[in-house]
This record gives structure tokens, C-alpha cells and sequence, in this order.
């Protein structure tokens, strides 16, 4: 019983590496946006977030952390804000400073590009422009493994 067991756990551990690959062999490019073209050749998390997406308020110290962390090996975090009130994200960013780039989209049009329709939703970025992963919503249980996507993500070489 133990070694079937076993087999299927390896034969899925398997079944899931090959998956992974295809996905990445088959990640499509990210939407052009002259942020992006600012970090080519990094690992960017994208972050889109509102002033009163309670989940996005939980986000900013993990998004802080992962920029002091791991900015010297490549990952920049890019935080974009979709509040059409400017004053009401400026109060936010006062109460939870960001120590990572934010932009502006009140008009919606880079959450357009990127197809966002919750709060948060987050992207990674490879080296390479292609998109790797979407995330969202955000929740402190799943911190080790988006963490994880991003170290190996780190990894990987440009090409």
C-alpha cells in the first residue's frame, strides 16, 4: 500500500514538473507598457490595488519586504493603483508607505491590458517579458509559495 502510494505521489510530483515546463515554454509576453521596457531583463511583480481593497492593505508589508530583500537579485515590485481619486490613493501610500515604484491608472487602461477584475490581482514577470503567473486576492498562507515562484523565477537567466 506504502509503495503505490509512493508512486502515484511521484508519478503526480512528475505529471506536475512537466506542466510547469509547458507553461513556461508556452508563457505569453506581458502587454507592452514603457514601465516594463524600464526593467527588461528583471523579475517584476505587478500589483494592482485600490485604496479600499482591505486584502491590498495586508499586501504592502510583504511587497516591501520582497523589494528590500530581493531587489538586489533582480525582482522590482511595481504597484499600480486603480482608485479614479487620486487623494484617496495618496492617503493610503501615507498611512502604508510603499518602498517600491507605484504608478497611477485611473483611467483603467494597463488593468484593461493585463484582463484585472478583482483586488489585488498581481503578475510575475520573467526575465524575459513573458508573463509566468496571476495572482489573486491576497493571503498570508500563500506567502511561502508566491515567494517561491519568485526565487525561481530569479533563477532563470535571461535569454
Amino acid at each position: 500500500m506504502r509503495i503505490a502510494t509512493l508512486i502515484l505521489t511521484l508519478l503526480a510530483a512528475v505529471g506536475t514538473a512537466s506542466a510547469d515546463t509547458a507553461a513556461q515554454a508556452s508563457a505569453a509576453a506581458a502587454p507592452r507598457w514603457s514601465v516594463l521596457d524600464a526593467y527588461a531583463g528583471k523579475v517584476v511583480l505587478v500589483d494592482f490595488w485600490a485604496s479600499w481593497c482591505t486584502p491590498c492593505l495586508r499586501s504592502f508589508p510583504w511587497m516591501n519586504e520582497l523589494q528590500q530583500q530581493l531587489g538586489s537579485e533582480g525582482l522590482v515590485v511595481v504597484a499600480v493603483n486603480l482608485d479614479q481619486e487620486r487623494a484617496l490613493a495618496d492617503a493610503f501610500l501615507g498611512k502604508n508607505p510603499a518602498r517600491f515604484r507605484v504608478e497611477f491608472d485611473a483611467a483603467g487602461t494597463i488593468a484593461r491590458q493585463f484582463g484585472v477584475q478583482a483586488m489585488p490581482t498581481s503578475f510575475l514577470i520573467d526575465r524575459n517579458g513573458k508573463l509566468r503567473a496571476r495572482h489573486t486576492g491576497f493571503k498570508e498562507k500563500l506567502r511561502a509559495s508566491r515567494e517561491q515562484q519568485i526565487v525561481q523565477l530569479l533563477k532563470e537567466p535571461a535569454t
